[in-house]
């Protein structure tokens, strides 16, 4: 592995074999951070969004759990 720092952003170079999956979950996470450090949301409406998504996500789905 290689990291370089330009100007502008941060390279980081990585053999061609590595698992893709792992790499994606720790770009998600990296994205996420970099979008949370901007938000201006207080922990109470981060609260109120994740109950309600989490709400959405049920009734959607629980056909497949509940038979």
């Amino acid at each position: 592995m290689k990291i370089e720092r330009t100007d502008s952003e941060i390279l980081i170079k990585i053999p061609s074999d590595t698992d893709l999956v792992g790499l994606q979950r720790i770009l998600d996470y990296i994205k996420f951070r970099e979008i949370a450090s901007k938000s201006k949301a207080s922990q109470e409406q981060i609260d109120k969004l994740s109950k309600k998504s989490k709400q959405s996500w049920w009734l959607e789905h629980k056909a497949y759990f509940i038979k």
